[in-house]
């Protein structure tokens, strides 16, 4: 099994480079929305040739107008510049408008893949990630794509286009005045960019301390209980210091790094304006290169608009950098492949027996270590076969095999005589319910949560169901009743409370074997003669695998099974191993 990423040295820290490959694979969730896309590039053109059309009027107004004393033209020149700025004003309104529509969209379906892929992938991949970590993933990676979309990629194309079209109409007004342009463009750019590959690399180090942060904030809040029980607050508290410490002082880094762009861009700009003027006087006084007064304006109106967009740029290609990572990230999850999944020619499971089989199987989490070897066990239907022994044996491994959350390295898991691997995923899961022992109670009435695995149930289903396993009781007692809307994993209710809810899940949901993980560890002891009668009342005709450590649940099964040593290294009943006075009596005597 892979090792947990840390929360101070993290695999998240990697080079930025654009990626141009997963760029073109972002093309493809684009050319559905193509029409709009070239709709809106068609509006980027006419907002950039009316930027371009008021440094034409400026320069008419101070060549022609001004000098005439000409009220009619300047009449003309004062409205083409107020139709030139409320065609760009509306244009771009309507034009960013759309990309956002747009941008929604392609994220939309970005979320989508990337969530539906997380239902399929396999457990081993949920082990070795903190789930804060997932969720950076899924939520604030995407953000940031989000964004890019809507306020970054339309302005990327936008400037590009700015630029070579400013350019070609400064070459064709005045060659030379267009290199003196560029001489002040050029190191502002250069500068610019110099400046944003420091931040980038800060960024990348910003970006790895914030997926900690989140990971060290989601598990704190899911261990809230075992914190404060064991005094661990001010030791938290302490850690998350260092975390949001680090974070901060590299983020002031990033400030005080990026508060250099404005000095950079008004030296520059300043250095350039003097230069036009400069160049422009000299020229005029001696008559060459047909270089004048509204000229001259006219040129320094040109450099803000080349200067804008050049400024731009570098800080969009640094944010394509991040999004190209970015992208990387939510393409590696989405390109995870679903170890454990139908590939189309399983069959379906139903009507079954509950006859089950485990033949000569190996298996183990991590390569050359192995949980089981050459492991057989023949479970006869309607059997209850309990599981004990030392932690980290293979009792939770046995059940993993059969409910085919890990597939077996060597042998076979059968259930009826058929193979788990060749059967339908979703059959199969449907015939084998599995109790874990943390009973997971989802946000909604307790209706909603016994009938989670079989949404169709009726609400008399349902009920019936909790009073099968005895738990209308106790469901009747809170204020709702069955329509009690519960908090998140129901916080406010016992641990046998919700498990009794649970049980009343799988009873509605009918499954021919019933997997117990642990299920009765947890409860107390007020609870345990009523969860007993319910353990019954489920088990009743049914072939079960219970894993337990509270031996008082499992005296009556069927067949007891001492897993050790990759294997069995006991079988019998309660009574027989009892008798026998080995690993399972020994086992007895210290509880």
């Amino acid at each position: 099994m892979a090792q947990r990423n840390t929360y101070f040295q993290d695999e998240e820290v990697k080079e930025e480079k654009i990626d141009v490959k997963n760029l073109r694979r972002l093309i493809g969730y684009v050319l559905p929305h193509k029409k709009l896309f070239i709709l809106v590039l068609l509006l980027m053109l006419i907002t950039v040739a009316s930027s371009l059309v008021s440094p034409l009027l400026l320069k008419y107004l101070i060549n022609f107008v001004i000098p005439e004393s000409s009220y009619k033209k300047f009449f003309w020149v004062l409205s083409g510049f107020v139709v030139a700025g409320l065609v760009e004003i509306f244009i771009t309104f309507y034009q960013q408008r759309s990309m956002g529509r747009m941008g929604h969209g392609v994220i939309a379906e970005i979320r989508k893949d990337i969530f539906y892929k997380l239902q399929t992938l396999p457990f081993d991949y949920f082990d070795n990630r903190p789930a804060g970590k997932i969720s950076v993933r899924v939520t604030d990676y995407i953000t940031e794509l989000a964004d890019f979309f809507t306020n970054y990629l339309m302005n990327f194309i936008l400037n590009i286009i700015k630029i070579i079209v400013v350019t070609v109409f400064m070459l064709v007004q005045s060659p030379f005045l267009t290199l003196v342009v560029y001489s002040a463009i050029v190191p502002l750019t250069v500068g610019i960019m110099l400046v944003r590959k420091v931040i980038r690399k800060l960024f990348r180090k910003s970006r790895a301390q914030s997926s900690n942060r989140t990971a060290y904030i989601v598990e704190s809040i899911m261990g809230e209980k075992i914190i404060k029980n064991y005094n661990r607050s001010l030791y938290n508290e302490q850690v998350y210091h260092d975390i949001q410490q680090d974070a901060c002082n590299t983020w002031f880094k990033i400030v005080r790094i990026n508060e250099l762009n404005t000095p950079i861009v008004e030296i520059f700009w300043y250095y350039g304006s003097i230069m036009l003027y400069g160049v422009s006087f000299f020229l005029m006084s001696r008559g060459m290169w047909g270089v004048d007064t509204g000229t001259a304006v006219a040129f320094v109106s040109y450099m803000g608009l080349f200067s804008t967009p050049l400024t731009q740029l570098s800080a969009i290609i640094q944010n394509l950098a991040q999004v190209s990572a970015n992208l990387e990230r939510i393409f590696e999850t989405i390109d995870t492949p679903s170890a454990i999944n139908d590939e189309g020619n399983e069959i379906e499971l139903k009507n079954i027996a509950g006859k089950i089989d485990f033949d000569d199987v190996t298996f183990g989490y991590e390569e050359g270590i192995n949980i089981l070897e050459h492991f057989d066990l023949h479970v006869e239907p309607g059997q209850s076969i309990a599981l004990v022994g030392p932690t980290g044996a293979g009792k939770t491994t046995v059940i993993n095999l059969l409910t085919r959350f890990y597939d077996v390295r060597e042998g076979a898991v059968r259930i009826d005589g058929v193979d788990v691997r060749s059967v339908k995923l979703k059959s199969l899961r449907r015939e084998v319910g599995v109790l874990m022992q943390d009973p997971f109670i989802f946000k909604g009435t307790v209706m909603e949560n016994i009938r989670y695995g079989r949404p169709d149930a009726t609400d008399e289903e349902c009920i019936a169901a909790a009073k099968q396993i005895f738990a209308d009781s106790c469901i009747e007692r809170l204020p709702n009743g069955y329509f009690e809307e519960l908090a998140e994993r129901g916080e406010g209710l016992s641990a046998g409370e919700k498990q009794l809810i649970s049980f009343a899940r799988i009873v509605v949901k009918n499954p021919s074997v019933v997997v117990l993980d642990e299920a009765t560890s947890s409860i107390s002891s007020d609870m345990e003669i009523l969860i007993q009668r319910a353990l019954e009342a489920l088990l009743k005709g049914r072939t079960s695998f219970i894993v337990a450590h509270r031996l008082s649940t499992i005296r009556n099964s069927d067949r007891i099974l001492y897993i050790s040593n990759k294997g069995i290294a006991e079988s019998g009943t309660h009574e027989e191993l009892m008798a026998k006075k080995g690993l399972y009596y020994a086992l007895n005597k210290k509880t």
